[in-house]
């Protein structure tokens, strides 16, 4: 990808969307209210689906962090950024993956890290404090206001499968990022296919009364048509298989209490916990070694082009199951 000065920082188009994070300098050509974030803002319903996931992720993001970890480096990999270059981070959560693109981009670059859920990005914020290169965005990236063609790259670890519109979601996207940019992105395949889903959901019970908006992308000829109807090209979606943790019997059971869809069955009717942990302490001591449990994760790798215009074409690493 080109380098380009630190200095070219990306504005926002609306001063409606509220920018958090450091160095945003006086220089900046818009003056948008920059209040500091407030946990909780944004919801009048405490107990709100929405809210409850944000705090479980609050509370348990450093093992959500190694669970998640090398399934979201697989697609930063495939992305292929380099020094300087300015990338938009799609659902950044509580930051790591802001911190992994703001290794690779470097000072000269920029990372730009969009968020719903103000308790998230005030972790982040704190993660992120030292470096320059990092802003942060509470928005929805459905109707994200920032210039067009402003953005060398997209990318997102599990923040795409939940858009109302995807193919607006997508075709805002692809305005955003200039005619050679590149989007990537990790999605989970089906519930079936991922035992770090379905054997939670299994040893509680609970398989009935699933959430299956996670697995929307479970289609890859879904992810196809959305893609292509948004006008993105170039569009490659690969398998991957690959044993997570979040470690310890008493980690990986904690953090499958609190989020994933066994965890969101918990947090919205906490009196289902008590039937539901010592159920799942069984299944997965049963897996062999109580201080690493490991489940298998089954996702799509996905890339894609914003438009025709030449670059260097993004590395390629060998298929570990059939590419869609």
């Amino acid at each position: 990808m080109h380098r380009r000065s630190s200095k070219a920082a990306v504005a926002v188009g609306s001063a409606s969307v509220r920018i958090l994070g450091y160095g945003w300098g006086a220089d900046l050509p818009f003056a948008p209210a920059m209040d500091p974030p407030m946990l909780g803002r944004g919801s009048a319903n405490v107990s709100s689906p929405r809210l409850l996931h944000a705090k479980a992720w609050a509370e348990a993001y450093e093992l959500i962090d190694l669970q998640l970890c090398p399934l979201g480096l697989r697609a930063i990999e495939a992305l292929g950024v380099g020094s300087g270059d300015i990338v938009l981070d799609v659902g950044c959560g509580a930051g790591q993956t802001l911190l992994q693109l703001a290794e690779r981009v470097g000072t000269e670059g920029q990372v730009i890290g969009v968020d719903m859920a103000p308790l998230l990005l005030e972790i982040a914020k704190r993660r992120t404090e030292p470096l320059s290169q990092v802003r942060l965005i509470e928005a929805d990236a459905q109707s994200l206001d920032l210039p067009s063609e402003s953005t060398d790259a997209v990318f997102s670890r599990f923040g795409v499968m939940t858009f109302d519109d995807p193919v607006a979601a997508f075709a805002n996207l692809r305005r955003i990022l200039r005619p050679s940019g590149a989007l990537a992105f990790s999605c989970w395949r089906s519930l079936q296919e991922n035992e770090l889903d379905h054997l939670p959901l299994s040893a509680a019970g609970f398989q009935s009364i699933v959430d299956e908006s996670p697995f929307s992308f479970a289609d890859p000829e879904h992810i196809r048509r959305t893609l292509e109807a948004a006008g993105f090209s170039e569009i490659i979606i690969q398998s991957h298989d690959e044993k997570v943790s979040s470690g310890d019997l008493d980690a990986m059971t904690w953090v499958l209490l609190k989020v994933g869809p066994l965890g969101r069955i918990v947090r919205e009717n906490p009196a289902l916990r008590a039937t539901a942990e010592p159920l799942l302490r069984e299944a997965l001591g049963a897996l062999g070694d109580p201080s690493r449990v490991q489940l298998l994760a089954s996702v799509w790798i996905v890339t894609a082009r914003a438009g025709a215009a030449t670059r260097r074409r993004l590395p390629q690493r060998p298929q570990r199951g059939p590419e869609a």
